[in-house]
This record gives C-alpha cells, sequence and structure tokens, in this order.
C-alpha cells in the first residue's frame, strides 16, 4: 500500500479524533457541571434575563428552544434561545451557557467587530458548505480536479469563518464570566466549575479549525495523487 494512500488515511482519522474529542469533552464538562447546583438557585433564563436587564438590553427576549445544547443568541430577532435544559436548569453548567449567550447579546451592543464580520459572512458560508460538498465528490467520482479545486476553495472559505468565530466565542465566554463574578451569580468555587465548562465549549470551535485544517491538507493530497495518474 503507498504511502500517499495511508497519509490521507491517517488525516481521515486524526479529522474524526479530534472533532470526537472535543465533543466528548463538552458533553462531559456539561454533564458534571449542569448537576451541580448553584448556591444562588438561579436558573439559564433568571441568569439571562439578570444579564441583559442589567445592561440596558430589556429588550431582548429570552426563550426556551428544543434540542441538546441548542442555545444560542439569535442577532436578528434580538432573541437569546436557551435549549430546554439550560432555561429551567439551576446548574453551574445551565447559567454558564446562558451567561455566554448574553455575552454575544452585548457583542451585538457594542458593535463587536469581529460578530459583524462573522454575521455578513454566513450566506457565503452556507453556500460553500453545499457546493464545496458536492464539487468534491463531483470531481472525485468524474475525475475532473478543476471541479475538486473549487471544493477545497470553499473549504478555505469555511475556515476563514471559523478563524473568525474563535474571537466572537472566547469574548462572549469573557464578558459571560465577567457578568457571572459581578452578579454573584456562581460564587468563588463554583465560578471554576464555570470556566470549565466554558473552556470546553471553545474547545470545540478550536476542533473545528484544526480539522478543517487537516480536511484541506487531505484533499490537496487527494488532488495531487490524482494529478499524477492522469
Amino acid at each position: 500500500m503507498e504511502y500517499g494512500f495511508l497519509l490521507i488515511t491517517a488525516l481521515a482519522i486524526i479529522s474524526i479524533a479530534i472533532t470526537a474529542g472535543a465533543q466528548l469533552y463538552i458533553k462531559s464538562a456539561y454533564a458534571r457541571y449542569s448537576k451541580v447546583a448553584s448556591k444562588s438557585g438561579m436558573t439559564g433564563y433568571d441568569t439571562a434575563r439578570l444579564i441583559l436587564d442589567k445592561n440596558d438590553l430589556k429588550d431582548i427576549k429570552v426563550e426556551k428552544v428544543s434540542g441538546y445544547l441548542s442555545d444560542h443568541y439569535d442577532p436578528k430577532n434580538k432573541c437569546v434561545r436557551l435549549s430546554d435544559s439550560n432555561f429551567s436548569g439551576t446548574g453551574i453548567a445551565n447559567v454558564s451557557v446562558a451567561a455566554h449567550e448574553c455575552g454575544h447579546a452585548i457583542q451585538d451592543k457594542d458593535n463587536y467587530s469581529f460578530m459583524r464580520l462573522r454575521h455578513s459572512l454566513v450566506p457565503i458560508v452556507n453556500l460553500s458548505s453545499k457546493a464545496g460538498y458536492v464539487a468534491i465528490v463531483l470531481g472525485c467520482i468524474l475525475g475532473l480536479l478543476g471541479i475538486v479545486w473549487i471544493g477545497i476553495i470553499c473549504e478555505i472559505v469555511i475556515l476563514l469563518f471559523q478563524i473568525i468565530t474563535l474571537p466572537v466565542e472566547i469574548d462572549a465566554s469573557s464578558r459571560a464570566l465577567k457578568k457571572i463574578k459581578e452578579y454573584e451569580i456562581l460564587d468563588k468555587k463554583e465560578l471554576s466549575g464555570g470556566k470549565t465548562m466554558l473552556t470546553a465549549a471553545a474547545l470545540t470551535y478550536v476542533a473545528s479549525v484544526a480539522s478543517t485544517i487537516i480536511e484541506i491538507f487531505r484533499l490537496i493530497l487527494i488532488y495531487g495523487r490524482r494529478n499524477d495518474r492522469n
């Protein structure tokens, strides 16, 4: 079996392992800290409402949404959406996730540049995700190497989006921890659990960047091998 094929296979395995490892870490941290109730007794909803109201964001709604860790801030509809468990849960993880989403709302209010840039790239990234997959599959099946390069370029666009997302998520977590401490939502001992939870979440974005870089390199190697055969 040739070296090139082994390298391509190894890169695919490494990419999957990085993504799976990051997901396992955040699920483990969430499972642990969602079971540890905060002494304040505040739910995720209470946390979100308190942070929003104290930062002149009373117009921002807090709604419940179905799904596991489906929490997000919707800048278009000015709404913080919390998953079922985080909306009503009183665990350290529940209030930490709620505070993180409020961090995004505060970013929106402050016109945080990286958030604005990320939001503007969403339509392009959505198109790149679909077009890139189709181009790579068709290019490999039909042997049209030019089309494969379109897929690689689309992957690079996605990587750019992921890199821009990193400071947005890290900054939102930083804002969240400051508000949690300022409003005494968690005490000093509980705050370390909140930091662990938010760090685990940030690592999933780092893992996405690493995985995409590996995937781009793998696609270039595939292109090179097919090009050498032609």
